[in-house]
């Protein structure tokens, strides 16, 4: 499923190949987020022009609404948003999570968790519902997707050591259930997508190290790398970086959860990292925050690149166009001069072309890394 193609002679830094059900996946790569079966504001027919290799969408959301049995019914979650390339589906257990620290007018947390799993209700309608290791990778089959991953515990930090081990644990046999339910399909000749389980222990070396160790032992198609970009310090995630990546199976993908700016992806792609998400193009692109390239020297990371506001008064009359390169005639034809009107009187379009120019910044920019891997540039 996954085959290792080229280590670079500068760094840890790695290309490959990743086989799904949809089409071949050419890593390090990207994931445009699609949280509710939709990049915001951008039609699917918007990342085939980007040429976005896949999309990431939330199990979470697509439980609560519309429901994985609709989405199903209208032949799966391809069908259902015209994408007919590979989608990744995290297993929800991170919104779920983020919940539990929340809690309703009777003081009570919104989450009820155990052995077996987490209780909650929705922020939709108030129903309640019940999230079990199967029953996420159940509803990840029923939408049809091609990469699932494993319900985990993302602790919120500050947290006790004692309750992060104990965490691990938990997500570890969470996981172990999970290849189980997995395995037990498969005897049915039930098709399942790749699966991917999530390695945590915060900051701390000795139980990361130990849930990569455990979840090793269990055996996955990916690693995922979760619980950091959510808080510490950037030099914290490379410190964890630095020496856990060297310790998932050379012959698996490395995923890091939620990150990031363009500096944080490629000195995590020079750790080894092979895949990552996050929703910065998008919501930056949704503030008027442009990303553009400085040069394709990537040894200063921080001087690559620059996120300029289309807001600022300077704009109002720059009639240079928003990228003279780009592949979507609105940004090739249209001016930042126009950018800044369209911001300025609150108009739609203008989160739309700015999260446009984002989304083909960070596809391109995972175009120059591989490239750079493959002259040992990088």
């Amino acid at each position: 499923m996954f085959k290792l193609l080229k280590k670079s002679n500068k760094s840890k830094a790695r290309l490959g190949v990743l086989e799904t059900k949809h089409g071949e996946i050419e890593t390090p790569f990207f994931m445009p987020v699609a949280t509710q079966g939709t990049v915001k504001q951008i039609s699917a027919d918007d990342m085939r022009k980007l040429n976005s290799q896949i999309l990431l969408s939330n199990t979470y959301h697509l439980m609560l609404r519309p429901g994985e049995n609709l989405i199903k019914e209208a032949g799966g979650l391809h069908e259902f948003m015209n994408w007919q390339k590979p989608i990744l589906t995290d297993s929800g257990g991170f919104q779920v999570f983020s919940l539990a620290d929340s809690f309703n007018k009777t003081g009570k947390s919104l989450v009820e968790l155990s052995e077996d799993g987490a209780k909650f209700k929705s922020y939709v309608d108030g129903s309640e519902y019940e999230l079990t290791p199967e029953k996420s990778f159940q509803i990840q089959i029923d939408l049809g997707v091609d990469i699932a991953v494993c319900l985990d515990e993302c602790v919120a930090l500050p947290a006790s050591r004692a309750y992060v081990e104990k965490s691990i644990e938990m997500t570890t046999r969470w996981a172990e259930r999970t290849h189980n339910y997995k395995n037990k399909i498969i005897k049915k000749n039930g098709e399942v997508p790749l699966l991917f389980c999530v390695i945590q222990g915060g900051l701390d070396k000795e139980l990361r190290l130990k849930s990569l160790k455990d979840l090793v032992d269990i055996g996955f198609d990916g690693y995922n790398i979760g619980g950091l970009s959510v808080g510490e310090s950037v030099d914290e995630m490379y410190k964890v970086l630095d020496y856990l990546t060297v310790e998932i199976p050379e012959d698996k993908t490395r995923y890091l959860m939620g990150v990031g700016y363009p500096d944080n992806i490629v000195e995590s792609v020079k750790r080894g990292v092979d895949v990552f998400d996050c929703v910065i193009p998008t919501r930056e692109g949704r503030h008027g925050r442009l990303f553009k390239f400085l040069n394709d020297d990537f040894s200063k990371p921080e001087k690559f690149f620059e996120a300029y506001s289309i807001t600022n008064a300077k704009f109002a009359n720059d009639f240079t166009v928003i990228n003279k390169n780009s592949k979507i005639s609105e940004l090739r034809n249209l001016s930042k001069a126009y950018l800044h009107y369209l911001f300025k009187i609150k108009e739609p379009l203008g989160a739309r072309l700015a999260s446009l120019n984002n989304l083909e910044f960070y596809i391109d920019l995972m175009n120059k890394i591989r490239e750079k891997i493959k002259n040992d540039e990088l």
